[in-house]
């Protein structure tokens, strides 16, 4: 029987993971990938300005972003949400919190992982966690780090799309067609009532990948057709056998 195929996606704040690959965790989970997603935080207090402007206290916008989320989870087919709770804006992370990194990516062995992109003026969040995926993928990979586990192999890391590209130096190499599942991508960002005016953006940055799409399959010789996609920066080469 062969093993079962996973990915790890892991996430800065509560919504990263639907806006930025949420289709991508839906057409996976559909393809029977086992997709576990790690929420470093709730995006209580930077992410959150809908319910701050409500009157909620802390409490009850961490509640209710963690429903958000678990909502989102669930219409996206995760398999397992695994939420460290470890506040933001800023975001620190301590030793431990990266050793508990480290131990699910050796639990998971991901086909591959999703986090953000590397550089981000608006969001130091955002980058200080790819920073710390790589360490940890570093640290999985360490033949030496707690002995007798079963190691991490060469998992690539794929960027998500952040909010403003041009600012970001994130230049995609991937485009993912994930019309069939555009739907429960929709479902999962209507899940994220403290960010509804990020509803129709992602919906209008998903139309705009699909053309990319579709050019980089054959553009005017005959392109597949694409209605949704997302776009992703790959960062470790890949080996191949022919082009």
């Amino acid at each position: 029987m062969s093993q079962k195929k996973t990915a790890l996606i892991v996430s800065a704040h509560a919504a990263d993971f639907v806006w930025r690959c949420g289709g991508a965790i839906a057409l996976h989970a559909e393809l029977g990938y086992n997709v576990t997603v790690v929420c470093l935080s709730y995006g209580e207090r930077g992410e959150s300005a809908k319910l701050w402007k409500e009157g909620k206290t802390l409490d009850q916008v961490k509640a209710i972003r963690k429903a958000e989320a678990e909502a989102a989870a669930k219409a996206l087919g995760v398999h397992d949400l695994v939420e460290f709770d470890l506040g933001d804006y800023p975001m620190d992370f301590t030793r431990d919190d990266r050793m508990k990194l480290v131990d699910v990516m050796r639990k998971v062995q991901p086909s591959f992982i999703m986090s953000h992109s590397k550089w981000d003026p608006y969001n130091s969040d955002h980058m200080q966690t790819t920073q710390v995926v790589l360490e940890c993928r570093a640290t999985a990979q360490a033949w030496g780090h707690n002995p007798g586990e079963k190691v991490l192999g060469a998992p690539q890391v794929y960027l998500f799309e952040p909010h403003q590209t041009e600012q970001m130096g994130w230049k995609p190499d991937v485009f993912l067609d994930i019309t069939p599942v555009w739907d429960k991508k929709r479902a999962a960002m209507e899940a994220m009532n403290g960010q509804v005016h990020l509803w129709d953006f992602y919906t209008r940055v998903a139309q705009q990948r699909a053309n990319h799409f579709k050019r980089n399959s054959g553009g005017m010789a005959g392109g597949r057709d694409c209605k949704y996609a997302e776009g992703f920066e790959s960062i470790f080469p890949r080996t191949v056998d022919e082009l």
